[in-house]
């Protein structure tokens, strides 16, 4: 009961904060990734690079050693215990393929697409239906935004 009555009070508190509010409640902070470009100087940055990209949702491009680029989403990396035994997996942006990439021959990264997740917290979520149910709406439905 007690954990009904907290539930309803945190709602409660949701509907009178603002989105920009919503968007840094504790727990919820998101690095903003957009336009980035890690340096890649140590192994450690590398890494700590790709995990960023790895949860982003949104294209990146990486430029490998040899000049190429590939523009798309990563959706696996697999590490090891050397750049070399570590890669990533990237499906370029209007293909059907996926890449792999060792870490080691990558020389460039920079997060180029939009964010697709970016504001699109639950709490988000419940601030909107708090907003069109004030305004007297009955089916309140929030449909997701079209994807680019």
């Amino acid at each position: 009961m007690a954990t009904e009555q907290q539930e309803h009070l945190k709602i409660e508190q949701l509907q009178h904060q603002s989105a920009d509010e919503l968007e840094t409640i504790a727990g919820r902070e998101r690095e903003n990734l957009e336009g980035w470009i890690p340096a890649l100087a140590s192994d450690a940055e590398v890494r700590e690079a790709l995990e960023k990209a790895f949860d982003y949702r949104g294209d990146i491009t990486v430029t490998r050693k040899d000049g190429s680029e590939i523009t798309g989403y990563l959706f696996d990396r697999r590490t090891g215990a050397s750049l070399a035994d570590s890669f990533i997996r990237i499906i370029p942006a209007n293909e059907r393929i996926k890449v792999s990439v060792a870490y080691a021959d990558i020389a460039a990264l920079a997060f180029t697409g939009r964010d697709t997740a970016a504001g699109k917290t639950f709490e988000a979520w419940v601030k909107k239906y708090w907003e069109k149910k004030a305004a007297g709406e009955k089916n309140i439905r929030i449909d997701p935004e079209k994807l680019d």
